[in-house]
């Protein structure tokens, strides 16, 4: 293990290394971790380091027939200052999310949960501040901080076998919307009519790192007019 100062780089078996700043859900080491990566690809070419983006991490995959880790561990430390500068994509995007009960089986014991009505929890998940810290879990799958600390509940305990597109979940201290169908254990409390992911759209994902998120809270009936399928 290499330790300098403010983060750690520690490396994934013989092809990959992860860089690691303190352990927490903070969008200034977020946009360090993004600013990284984005340096790197700078520097030494996406055909030469694939990076991978969470809340506090940075996974850097490469060749070991052309890398190692204290190869790539010495480009990382020497990275000049400037390359922590913030994301550039600070883009405000507004969701519409439908609350209905039949769009949002989990609203009910999420409330329960948090000790409030269905009603205080929708105005408080719903007029929050959202930040896209990094893209993950499947394609177009947006990892959100900024759920009010009343709204955490912990992940189901038996996942789902099939959620919906578009379903909005709780999970742990995140919120997030499923793009696709897949499998999922998040806490479900909404849906959305809009399509998160297209393989037509430039760029395939709706949202991207650095965005905010604002939600729109809609009807049942806005839901099925928008294009919503029950």
């Amino acid at each position: 293990m290499m330790l300098v100062p403010e983060y750690t780089l520690v490396p994934l078996g013989d092809s990959a290394l992860v860089l690691a700043f303190a352990a927490r859900i903070d969008s200034e080491l977020n946009d360090r971790v993004h600013a990284l990566a984005a340096a790197l690809l700078t520097a030494l070419g996406s055909d030469r380091v694939e990076c991978v983006p969470a809340y506090h991490t940075l996974t850097v995959h490469f060749d070991p027939m052309q890398d190692d880790f204290e190869t790539l561990s010495a480009v990382i430390v020497g990275m000049p200052e400037e390359s922590g500068h913030a994301l550039q994509s600070a883009r405000q995007i507004s969701i519409p999310v439908c609350y209905d009960a039949r769009l949002a089986p989990d609203l009910a014991a999420v409330a329960e949960h948090a000790g409030l009505s269905t009603e205080t929890l929708v105005h408080l998940h719903s007029t929050a501040d959202y930040r896209v810290y990094f893209l993950g879990f499947k394609p177009g799958f947006a990892y959100l901080g900024g759920l009010p600390e009343a709204l955490h509940m912990p992940r189901r305990a038996s996942p789902r076998l099939n959620v919906p597109a578009g379903a909005v979940g709780i999970g742990g201290a995140q919120t997030g919307i499923y793009p696709s169908p897949s499998p999922g254990g998040w806490q479900l409390i909404g849906r959305t009519p809009i399509s998160l992911f297209d393989v037509q759209r430039s760029p395939p994902s709706l949202l991207q790192p650095g965005d905010r998120l604002k939600i729109e809270v809609i009807t049942f009936a806005e839901f099925i007019a928008l294009g919503g399928a029950p």
